[in-house]
């Protein structure tokens, strides 16, 4: 008996289109590279962390504050330098501000200005002979050591030393509760 159909048993046959098979391809397709993308989220900053501790770090720098002359005896006076590391886009936030206190002689400590608690910049008041954060009241002796208030500890110190009448501080580092004498 012979078929009536022409393309019966031919090779050439196209099987019907499935809609799904599409939807189920593009909805793994949009999966894997959400996916892709948040793995490259989540892994660039991991493996930055561990490349970073590879790569050489900046060196500090000694910075001039000033001749010792300008910081009277028995007091304390803010005193500004200049990020060694700054870039164009740092603009004024390049002018670091540091609270100087000279007990006589060549005898100093030179405190970060950045309160232990958030780091906002706390300020030096003669009268009661602290220092104080306006952000959360914290409150700090002369000598820096912690008073009162939620900071954890006294304010950071940045390593000094005289040379040639100048007072000269380690710049370039800012101390932290990790390295609190950077």
């Amino acid at each position: 008996m012979a078929s009536s159909d022409p393309n019966e048993g031919s090779s050439h046959e196209m099987p019907p289109y499935d809609w799904r098979a599409t939807r189920r391809d593009f909805i793994l397709k949009l999966g894997v590279g959400i996916n892709s993308v948040a793995g490259a989220l989540i892994g660039i900053p991991i493996i930055g962390y561990f490349v970073s501790a590879i790569v050489q770090k900046k060196q500090p720098t000694w910075i001039s504050l000033g001749s010792i002359d300008q910081f009277p005896e028995e007091a304390t006076r803010m005193a500004v330098f200049m990020n060694p590391y700054r870039t164009q886009a740092d603009g004024d936030t390049a002018h670091i501000p540091c609270w100087v206190k000279r007990a006589h002689g060549e005898n100093f400590t030179v405190f970060a200005i950045n309160c232990t608690h958030l780091g906002c910049p706390v300020r030096w008041f003669e009268q009661s002979k602290l220092f104080l954060c306006p952000c959360h009241g914290g409150a700090f002796y002369e000598d820096g050591s912690h008073a009162a208030g939620p900071p954890p500890r006294g304010l950071y110190h940045y390593e000094h030393k005289v040379e040639k009448g100048e007072l000269v501080i380690k710049a370039g580092v800012l101390p932290t509760l990790a390295d609190p004498n950077a």
